[in-house]
């Protein structure tokens, strides 16, 4: 094998993997859309989240009202939307879905105060609501463990590029969370917090 041939071969190897890391860094890195925002007439952001809204079992005595929950400026090309709530920090090593609605038409720009109820007449025909990490359907306010600390909520409305998710009527929150992910445009957050 010639040197030049050798030297070639070399370089090949050698930026191989830089290559694929620079591909694989951008992955999944998704570009926040500036003008996509999530407000909520319930919850003020960053603030702690009223008893209204808190879970009632596993020690909870809240009202399990989902918030209102509005936005504005969704991206271009946008078929549905589907919501998410989400605690990163609950200790069980993979965060605790609270709430996951999908299937909402891309005409409807916001969800009223107990609109998470199961089977609530509140959801824009065709929205489906997946099951959360309670194991039922419909929205599961903040119940953190006792001397656990402040726990963050948060609440997400995903801007997607297809009308429906093709998933089962019993899918997992993570489920329609990779759904959601893979036909993600654009997302908005607001974050609340609550703890015991």
């Amino acid at each position: 094998m010639s040197s030049r041939m050798l030297i070639g071969l070399l370089a090949c190897v050698l930026l191989l993997p830089v290559s694929a890391f620079a591909k694989e860094k951008g992955k999944g890195k998704e570009k926040e859309k500036s003008g996509f925002t999530l407000t909520s007439l319930d919850i003020v952001p960053n603030t702690k989240i009223s008893l209204k809204h808190v879970y009632r079992g596993f020690g909870c005595e809240g009202g399990n009202l989902s918030p209102a929950l509005s936005w504005t400026g969704a991206p271009e090309g946008t078929k549905s939307f589907a919501i998410t709530a989400y605690d990163p920090d609950a200790p069980t090593g993979s965060g605790w879905w609270h709430w996951v609605v999908y299937n909402i038409p891309a005409d409807v720009t916001e969800l009223k105060t107990g609109a998470g109820s199961a089977d609530s007449p509140q959801l824009p025909p065709g929205a489906v609501q997946g099951r959360t990490d309670f194991g039922t359907v419909g929205y599961g306010g903040p119940c953190p463990p006792v001397g656990h600390g402040k726990h963050r909520y948060i609440f997400t409305v995903h801007a997607l590029k297809v009308d429906k998710l093709d998933v089962p009527a019993d899918a997992t929150a993570a489920l329609v969370g990779f759904m959601i992910n893979a036909n993600r445009l654009g997302k908005a957050t607001l974050t609340g917090i609550y703890a015991r």
